[in-house]
Formats: C-alpha cells, sequence, structure tokens
C-alpha cells in the first residue's frame, strides 16, 4: 500500500506518493495561490494527488489514506484547520472535502511543525526514541513533542509551541504578539536582525567588520549566513554576532530539555547548515544549562535527517 502526504504551505503545496518504507516514489509541487480560497486550494491537492498516481502506474485502491501537514491550529480529531494565518482556513472542513474528492478515502491532519517531528521520530533521525522533540529555524521556530510515537498538541491542538517560550521579558517584539519569545532570537529571522543591529552599533562606534563588504554596506542583503561566513574568516565582531545567537538557541533548548527530558533532540532548518560551526558550541552552552547535567545518560542534540522531505512524510506517517 501506498500514502500521500500533502505538506501545505503558504507559497508551495508539496504532494509525494510515500511506500511502507517512508520512501517518496513520487512527487511534485504547485503553488498555493491562497488568494482564491479554501476550496482551490483543495481541489489544487486533488488533481495534483491523482497525476501522481497515474505517473506511478497506481490506483486509488492502492492508497491506505491521505496525510495533510498545514501551518495553523490543526484538529486532528474533527479533521477541521481551526485556524492557520497565511492561508485562508478558518473552522474549514479540510479532511471531509478532500476525502470527497478522492473516492473517501481517509483524510489525517496536523500542524505542520508537529508533522515533521513525528516524520522523524518514525524515518529519521529519532526513529525508535519513546520521547523526542524536533525544533526547526527558519522564519519562525517550529516545534513537535513526539511521545511513545504520539504528537503532543495539548487539548486543544494548540500545544507545543516552542518557539513562543519567552527567554528574554519584554524583549524583542514577536509576530505572535508577546515580546521576548524564544523565536525572536533564535530563528533564521532573528539572528538576521541580530546581525543588523551589530552591524549598525559597530557603524556608529567607528568598528571595522568585514560584514560590511560582504553586503555592501545595504543591510537589506544580511542573511543568516552573513555572520557564520565572516566569523569562518576571522571577523571579531561576526563571531561575537554568532556566539549570541547560539547563546539564545541554547537557552531555549535547555528549557525544552528540562520540561521533556527527550531520548533525542533534533533541529532542522537552513541555520542547521553550518554543521559543527553551530553544533559543537550549541552543545557546551546547552549542557552548562540543563538541570540535568550531572546525570546520565543525557538527551542527544542532533541535526535533524529529513530536510524538505519531512512535511511530506509526516503527513503520510499520520495514520499510523
Amino acid at each position: 500500500m501506498y500514502y500521500i502526504g500533502v505538506d501545505l504551505g503558504g507559497t508551495n503545496i508539496a504532494i509525494g506518493i510515500v511506500n511502507d518504507k517512508y520512501e517518496i516514489v513520487k512527487k511534485g509541487s504547485t503553488p498555493t495561490k491562497p488568494e482564491r480560497g479554501a476550496d482551490a486550494i483543495v481541489e489544487d491537492m486533488a488533481i495534483l494527488s491523482k497525476k501522481l498516481m497515474s505517473e506511478l502506474g497506481i490506483t486509488i485502491d492502492e492508497i491506505e489514506y491521505i496525510g495533510v501537514a498545514t501551518p495553523g491550529t490543526a484538529n486532528s480529531s474533527s479533521g477541521i484547520i481551526e485556524y492557520a494565518n497565511n492561508i485562508p482556513f478558518l473552522n474549514y472542513p479540510i479532511s471531509a472535502k478532500l476525502s470527497a474528492l478522492m473516492e473517501n478515502k481517509p483524510v489525517y491532519i496536523e500542524n505542520d511543525a508537529n508533522a515533521a517531528a513525528k516524520a522523524e521520530a518514525i524515518a529519521g533521525v529519532a526513529a525508535g526514541s519513546p520521547i523526542s522533540v524536533m525544533i526547526t529555524l527558519g522564519t519562525g521556530v517550529g516545534g513537535g513533542v513526539i511521545i511513545d510515537g504520539k504528537v503532543y498538541s495539548g487539548f486543544n491542538f494548540a500545544g507545543a509551541e516552542l518557539g513562543h517560550i519567552v527567554i528574554e521579558k519584554d524583549g524583542r517584539p514577536c509576530s505572535c504578539g508577546r515580546k521576548g519569545c524564544w523565536e525572536a532570537y533564535s530563528s533564521a529571522t532573528g539572528l538576521v536582525n541580530i546581525t543588523k543591529d551589530r552591524i549598525l552599533e559597530a557603524r556608529a562606534a567607528g568598528r571595522k567588520t568585514s560584514m560590511e563588504d560582504m553586503i555592501g554596506g545595504d543591510l537589506a542583503k544580511v542573511s543568516a549566513r552573513t555572520a557564520f561566513t565572516a566569523m569562518k574568516q576571522g571577523d571579531e565582531l561576526a563571531a561575537e554576532v554568532v556566539d549570541e545567537y547560539i547563546s539564545y538557541l541554547a537557552c531555549g533548548i535547555a528549557n525544552i530539555i528540562n520540561i521533556f527530558q527527550p531520548n533525542i533532540l533534533s533541529i532542522g532548518g537552513g541555520v542547521c547548515n553550518e554543521g559543527e560551526y553551530l553544533t559543537k558550541p550549541l552543545g557546551e552552552k546547552v549542557w552548562s544549562e540543563v538541570y540535568s547535567r550531572q546525570g546520565t545518560p543525557r538527551t542527544q542534540i542532533k541535526i535533524a535527517q529529513l530536510g524538505n522531505d519531512a512535511g511530506i512524510i509526516g503527513a503520510a506517517v499520520l495514520g499510523k
């Protein structure tokens, strides 16, 4: 049997057909175009799914179920997307709608970060771990908690919003409306903002930094790679930026470990491409802060394995 995994994003809908070894055997994508409304988006899911089945040479009878990983609050019990910020789903019965277009196949839904965490727990770096947590460092900080193979999402399906724990009281504004959220400091966006702030301070103080040359004096060109790249070239200010960023990241991770004590905590997102420049100092800072630092065994901090496929695979294992 096969499973269809739908990774619904604000820009694109990525769909894959997954086999029972959790391998994507066929995938494709289509623009979301959220301005068209929810029904049109769901129709496109069905159209692309059927196209992929045809190209693979299988029929709907060989599909066991369909899973959808979505932004926002996904009520996995009712199959309703209760709210999503960047796409037009408000109390929308997506499971029933998509099932009707796919010959009444079961449709499971889950928040996208939770689905990615489940993918890593079943088919990725945390496979076999009774308790695992995944965080994703992107525009924000996504989080997912898996306990005994099941997603933990609280009584109202809005739990495990790990990016919105506060680590700096009255700190940087966050998109959620609070101040000082972990997301505001440890996301890729947070790293960009820290880098910009330190460059501005250096300008005011007359301090030299190679980051100025890298961006040609244009702060709009600062990326999450800027400070890491300059640090590797020996830039002192860039090294300070990276240390500040990793300190914030470690603070949040230590909090999460103190709460859940997972077997594996995995980290995904583009910042992870920095490899040991990220993980080595991060580990040192985390283990200096966690409550269980004197004990064994310890939570293992690992880079997530599934990359951009985590959403599709996570959606495809929602029925497991």
